[in-house]
Order: C-alpha cells, then structure tokens, then sequence
C-alpha cells in the first residue's frame, strides 16, 4: 500500500501537539481535513489549507491520525467515527494510551477491516514543530513502513516497537522516566535554592553530565524563573501516563514504588488546581511544603 502527498489524511484533534504535527503536514504539501472538539480550535489550521472535516464523511480519508487527550476521549471520538468507517483504511493513533484501551480498539477496528496503529510520540510541543519527535510504533510491519512518508514529516526516527500495543507500552515507559524525573527536577531545584545556589545556573553547568537530560534541560530553567508560559507539558497529561504506567505495571505484579511515588505527587499537585498547568509548576508543589 502506497502513500504520497496526494493521500488525503483526516486530522483528529488540534491540541498542543495535534495542531503542530498537522501543521507540519499542511505545509508539506498534503492535503489534510482536521476535526476537533472545539471547532475553533481548527481555524488556524483551515486559514494555512487545511480543510474542515465532518466526521460523517470520514470514509473519503485512507488515512485517520488522531492525537486526542486520553483513553476516554480517543474511544468516544472513534464511537463517532466507527459507523462511517470503511474497509482498508488506517487509523494512526498519536495518544498516549493505557495498553488495553489500544488493543481494545484496535480489536473493533479490525472487526471493519480497519487497521490501526499505535503510534505515540516524544519530543514535546518544540518536537512537534519542528519534526523531530520520535515515534513508538506498535502493529503490521509493513503499514509502519508504507507510512513513512507522512512519519518522516513529523519526527526523526520511527521504531517498531512490536504488535499492536507495544507502541503504547513504550510510550509509558518513556513517560515513567519524564514525569518521575520531573518530580526529582522540582525537588533539586527547590534544594540548591535554599542551600544559595543561583538556580539559573543549573542547567548549564550540569549540560553534559550525568544528571543532565531534555527534561532537565526544558524544566530547570523554567522552575529556576518562575516562568510557565507557554504551556509545554499539561501537569493533567504527565498525570495520567504515570498512572498508566502504574496500572499496567499492577498488571504483571511488579512493584514501582518510585513512580507511585510521584504519581502521588502530581495528583496531588493536580488537584491543587494545576491540572491544565506546565509540568514545571510542580516547583510549587514543593517549595508549599516545605516546613
């Protein structure tokens, strides 16, 4: 199955990272119909070429990409797709999913000859820009492949990571590492700063070293400054895949005490108001309990 820039793709989800990766599409020539929620969320997008999708007409795109808020979210859009869904077309799934929400769809896709795959992404909202996420992938192997034209838009490397859902299970994986290590980030910050260091600091002089990482990179600065505009990582989003990770994890009996750990943290912060807020809030969190 061949794809070129004359496939016509359906868009599902403008957010932080759907309205970049789309954008990205448009301006490499496809031609892309977006969908969101919130019709006005599309608007910037139609104002560059990009067409105003009605999902009743959906069965016209041979290619579906979705990158939509949660495991809720992506199965009620795919409830509203699924009666106008036609065989041999291909959804792929940016979300970050829980493992059994993916294969669960996957499974009443295939039941219309639809085939899906999972293809969750890193690199954050500057990755989504500027094309250089990297993408976990989990399905056919030669879908995968025959998609490269449109991955090779959006990211700089795809890895097949095995069938359907192992692309999720990485992508959890991936977020278990971030968000633990962004509770660690805040708590660094927090302490160099009561011992006299010059926050601002940090993340150079550790650049290269082995505390250093993207993360480190993207949040010190921001927790050093106070600054948390514009929103990179929702608190609400790095929430629930920690959470992820913990339940697929109480699936197979394994015991992760430091990401349940800082689960616990970013509920916490969570529900303190900070749900839609940068993941570099958590600083607050923090420095509030501090005795």
């Amino acid at each position: 199955m061949a794809f070129d820039r004359n496939t016509k793709i359906a868009f599902l989800g403008m957010g932080l990272m759907g309205s970049r990766m789309a954008t990205r599409l448009i301006q490499a020539g496809f031609e892309v119909a977006v969908w969101n929620r919130s019709a006005a969320a599309c608007d910037e997008l139609v104002a560059i070429g990009a067409t105003p999708l009605s999902l009743d007409q959906i069965a016209h795109y041979p290619v579906i990409l979705s990158c939509l808020a949660d495991d809720y979210a992506v199965a009620a859009v795919y409830a509203q797709i699924a009666p106008y869904l036609s065989p041999s077309q291909i959804i792929v799934d940016f979300s970050s999913l829980s493992v059994n929400q993916t294969l669960d769809l996957a499974a009443q896709a295939k039941t219309k000859n639809v085939i899906w795959i999972d293809s969750p992404v890193s690199g954050g909202t500057a990755g989504a820009e500027q094309g250089t996420l990297v993408i976990f992938a989990g399905g056919d192997a030669q879908i995968i492949n025959d998609l490269s034209l449109i991955y090779n838009v959006l990211s700089q490397r795809v890895t097949r990571m095995g069938e359907t859902g192992t692309g999720q299970a990485t992508k959890i994986c991936n977020q278990l590492i971030v968000a633990a290590n962004s509770t660690l980030i805040a708590e660094a910050v927090a302490l160099a700063s009561q011992a006299g260091v010059d926050t601002t600091l940090l993340a150079p002089a550790l650049a290269g070293g082995f505390a250093d990482s993207k993360p480190f990179q993207i949040l010190t600065p921001r927790m050093a400054s106070h600054q948390f505009e514009p929103v990179q990582w929702k608190v609400q989003t790095l929430s629930k895949d920690l959470n992820n990770a913990v339940q697929l994890a109480a699936q197979f009996n394994l015991d992760i005490p430091v990401a349940t750990l800082a689960l616990s943290q970013l509920k916490a912060h969570q529900n303190n108001g900070y749900a839609e807020k940068d993941l570099a809030t958590v600083i607050e969190h923090v420095e509030c309990k501090k005795s």
